[in-house]
């Protein structure tokens, strides 16, 4: 059974690495397309929009289906869109197709999501920590993207090899997966968890956690599409101003072996959650504060080791044990508000750019106590439950 779960293990983090490509693949080669359908720029980047609509559109029902149809189902799923995504792009001759195929990428997401996390969370009690190394492999896949790309640019290559490479990813990977059986959402795990899980629920939690969907994500992304000019509004040189951003990276990629190593030796989430987001948010004021090149560095990198760390995973393991009989549809509301994040932080940001860029940036700061604020009442919420499930025992 170990064997069996590494394996399957192995191969729902190759459909990540997969996923770390399609996250880059349509920013990385925007000229190339905008040649290929003969469209300025701009056009190429309503085409990428398309993927933040997908997921929209999907979330919620493929969380909801994925707890009616078996998780392999979803898990293929979601390989079929992204390979139709892939195969499909580079010899797609105009903006609505290629329009359609992008929001078919971000159903491919979705899906991938609901079959992927609610698997991990079913290999038993440590299986949901592997949903924190998910981070790790689409950081993987999005550290060899723009390699690849830059060197298919180099030896004047067609720049369609880069969406090949991720069908090529996606076909090997459906073939290793068909063999392999996923752990089933039995009726003792389900029927064990539907007393507890009656009173731990809690609207006024619940709203907290989807909310913290929605925060976790606004987090990270207002970060990365502000850091780099917020540096610069500050004074600082722009190679300067761009290592803040790798070094944000960095942080991120070590931050998830340290959060794994934490949920390993049984540290509590809701300690983790609180702790990394407090950091966090702490380093974005230090951020707005600081005239130092250092402390800046500093603070990007550890803001990249705690919010982008696989804090947003840990918070939906934690959210999926409030329904432990429902986790895909857990998983389809969280994301859904992550989702969201995504669709409206850059329309929130670039209307307060126009004010000013330290505005912009500094909207992050509201967004980090918001956070904590989500976190600390999920935190009491689920001690208060937990303190009443010891009388109730007693």
């Amino acid at each position: 059974m170990n064997k069996q779960k590494l394996r399957l293990s192995i191969s729902l983090y190759l459909n990540y690495v997969a996923h770390g490509f399609g996250l880059l693949i349509l920013s990385q080669n925007m000229t190339a397309l905008g040649k290929s359908w003969s469209v300025p720029l701009k056009l190429v980047s309503f085409v990428i929009s398309g993927v933040g609509i997908g997921r929209l559109l999907a979330y919620l029902i493929t969380g909801y289906l994925a707890d009616k149809i078996s998780r392999k189902f979803f898990v293929y799923l979601g390989m079929a869109c992204y390979l139709t995504f892939a195969l499909g792009i580079p010899f797609s001759k105009n903006v609505y197709l290629a329009y359609v195929l992008a929001i078919l990428a971000g159903i491919a997401n979705s899906a991938l999501d609901a079959g992927t996390y609610t698997t991990f969370a079913e290999m038993g009690q440590k299986g949901s920590r592997g949903n924190i190394l998910i981070k790790a492999a689409a950081s993987l896949g999005e550290f060899i993207l723009p390699l690849l790309v830059s060197s298919l640019h180099h030896h004047q290559l067609w720049y369609g090899y880069s969406f090949m490479a991720m069908a090529g990813i996606l076909i090997i990977n459906a073939i290793l997966l068909a063999p392999l059986k996923f752990p089933q959402a039995g009726r003792k795990v389900a029927e064990a968890g539907q007393n507890t899980a009656k009173s731990q629920k809690s609207w006024l939690t619940t709203f907290c956690f989807a909310l913290y969907g929605y925060a976790s994500m606004a987090l990270m992304i207002w970060f990365t599409q502000w850091i780099t000019l917020f540096g610069q509004k500050q004074g600082f040189s722009t190679a300067t101003s761009h290592l803040f951003l790798s070094l944000y990276s960095v942080g991120s990629i070590i931050g998830v072996f340290i959060l794994f190593g934490l949920l390993s030796r049984e540290v509590s989430p809701y300690a983790i959650l609180m702790v990394m987001n407090v950091l966090a948010t702490l380093m974005v004021l230090l951020l707005l504060v600081s005239h130092s090149a250092f402390l800046s560095e500093f603070a990007s990198f550890m803001f990249g080791l705690t919010a982008a760390s696989g804090i947003m995973q840990t918070g939906l393991n934690a959210f999926m044990e409030f329904f432990p009989d429902k986790k895909g549809l857990a998983t389809g509301i969280f994301y859904f508000f992550g989702a969201a994040a995504s669709f409206t932080v850059p329309i929130i940001t670039g209307l307060l750019s126009d004010i000013d860029i330290r505005l912009a940036f500094g909207g992050d700061l509201a967004v980090g106590v918001l956070a904590c604020l989500l976190v600390t009442v999920i935190a009491v919420s689920r001690g208060k439950r937990k303190n009443q499930q010891l009388n109730i025992s007693k």
